[in-house]
């Protein structure tokens, strides 16, 4: 089904830019006082999201999250920062890119702890897909992203190709 309507403004990557900072706590963490996997991708899932909601200005629901690289470990007491920014907006979806680092307060010392891809879906209040604003990078890192993201959607519609199972096609049976 294709959607038609008035052609929509393109914005620009710091229009939807967004950070959360979580302090982690002890009912964060698992057994040795590190961050949970699970906890961290949800904070992940939901700074990603604030950034999609932002650009499209539309419901969004996750479609999937990529290549989310743990580069070290987040302690109890240590501050998370999570900051997302589009890198490109397709027709009804988007792809967010999440970094994640951790400050230790005491120490004054930040370093980066995580990075993910997410793709994001606007909807309407249905639930049916709805056109996002074309994303207009400004900057030769912008650039470099936004045709990234396009390179990673084209890998991720070949892996879909690849996967999909043919449709059973019933043969006469010969004795």
């Amino acid at each position: 089904m294709e959607l038609s309507g008035p052609a929509l403004p393109a914005r620009t990557v710091a229009h939807s830019q967004s950070e959360m900072t979580e302090l982690i706590l002890p009912n964060d963490t698992n057994t040795l006082g590190n961050l949970l996997g699970g906890r961290l991708m949800n904070f992940i899932d939901l700074v990603g999201a604030m950034a999609a909601f932002r650009h499209a200005r539309s419901h969004v629901v996750t479609a999937s999250m990529e290549h989310i690289d743990f580069i070290a470990p987040v302690h109890v007491g240590d501050l998370l920062i999570l900051k997302s920014s589009l890198n490109r907006a397709f027709r009804t979806s988007m792809e967010v890119g999440v970094k994640v680092w951790v400050e230790n307060a005491l120490a004054g010392v930040h370093h980066h702890v995580a990075s993910a891809y997410l793709t994001f879906v606007a909807i309407d209040q249905q639930g049916r897909r709805v056109p996002v604003p074309p994303l207009q990078p400004e900057t030769e890192e912008e650039m470099r992203r936004f045709e990234d993201a396009g390179r990673r959607r084209e890998m991720r519609e070949a892996e879909a190709r690849r996967r999909r199972i043919p449709k059973f096609e019933a043969s006469p049976i010969k004795a």
